[in-house]
């Protein structure tokens, strides 16, 4: 054989290993994105009573994104109260699809018109698994509700320059605000009032803003910028940040 010529046996296990690396990046992607439909979907179905593991629920929730029927076997779980609702196709950069409307997640009551089964399921999982533990160690009561800021909403990213003609997840029902949480005894623990605080309504909330990048691909709080001060963004969008 000619010296600096590859064995050609050399080459087909290189070529393999190519092959290999490529598909693993394709399947990792089609995963991230929803693309794979259930009867294909390697990953196990998302079981609302059960803490999942931190580095599979991203591709799992994206799993429910383009599949009313997957999502329907999710929300049969008794944690969480929600009904599917028509698509609504996207005109203009706004609209939705596999959407829901939810009235509680996690044992508390979460009220939102329109938000996608994506989104309801990743809040079901953050307020039992994450919330819930958090108040009951922090106040010492559980959370009998989540003050809403709203869901749905046709309109560009605010709060940033570069976002001024892009739309918001709200535009497609994938985000939700939230304002605060209401106590088991009425008391509210508000953002804007308590994040600041060394306080234990303080530590809580900070404490349930950083769990909750288990679930959401982006989570805004008031330490993001001015148009955040009294509220949590979260969302399932194409990108990741936890601020």
């Amino acid at each position: 054989m000619a010296r600096g010529k590859a064995h050609p046996r050399r080459r087909g296990l290189w070529l393999r290993l190519v092959l290999m690396v490529l598909a693993a990046f394709g399947t990792a992607f089609l995963l991230r994105e929803g693309l794979v439909p259930p009867y294909l979907n390697p990953l196990p179905e998302i079981n609302l009573a059960h803490r999942p593991d931190a580095w599979l629920i991203d591709w799992r929730l994206a799993g429910l994104r383009r599949f009313p029927a997957a999502c329907a076997r999710v929300l049969a779980s008794p944690a969480i109260d929600a009904r599917q609702i028509a698509d609504r196709p996207v005109r203009d950069g706004c609209g939705w699809r596999n959407g829901v409307s939810l009235s509680a997640a996690g044992d508390a009551r979460a009220r939102y018109a329109t938000i996608s089964c994506e989104m309801a399921v990743a809040l079901a999982l953050w307020i039992k698994h994450e919330v819930q533990p958090l108040a009951r160690e922090h106040l010492g009561q559980r959370v009998r509700a989540v003050v809403s800021r709203g869901s749905y909403a046709c309109r560009n990213i605010v709060g940033s320059v570069s976002g001024r003609d892009r739309r918001s997840q709200h535009a497609y029902a994938n985000a939700a605000d939230i304002a605060g949480f209401i106590l088991a005894g009425g008391r509210r623990i508000g953002i804007g009032r308590h994040w600041h605080r060394d306080t234990a309504a303080g530590r809580f909330l900070r404490a349930v803003h950083g769990r909750a990048c288990r679930y959401f691909r982006v989570v805004l709080g008031p330490d993001h910028n001015a148009a955040h001060r009294d509220h949590f963004h979260l969302d399932r969008g194409p990108y990741s940040a936890c601020r």
